[in-house]
């Protein structure tokens, strides 16, 4: 499944809620760090090991509502929801990290 982009913050409360694991980057235009792990980021989605879950992208600087919602203090970071709770987070753009939070979300 590609990564799609969250466009509002209704939008976001939706995919939080839903049954299933959702993974979120929340990244910049202007973030360096972000542009490097992004593609490590859509390659665990293309991944048919990890088929369900759920993977999307929230622009901080667009979204500042969910960015503040979620207490996004630096980019890139990556929250697991499911049924509303953040079970994981990530800050940094550290790809063996960013994997294992994967894994975790794929065992949920």
């Amino acid at each position: 499944m590609p990564v799609k982009a969250i466009k509002s913050f209704a939008e976001f409360q939706t995919i939080i809620n839903s049954d299933k694991p959702v993974l979120i980057d929340f990244w910049a235009t202007w973030c360096g760090p972000c542009r490097v792990i992004s593609p490590i980021f859509e390659k665990f989605s293309d991944n048919a090991d990890f088929a369900g879950v759920e993977f999307y992208k929230v622009d901080v600087d667009e979204q500042e509502q969910i960015s503040q919602e979620v207490g996004v203090r630096a980019m890139p970071t990556f929250t697991l929801f499911k049924k509303g709770e953040k079970l994981g987070e990530l800050v940094g753009a550290q790809p063996a990290k960013l994997q294992e939070l994967v894994v975790t979300a794929k065992g949920l």
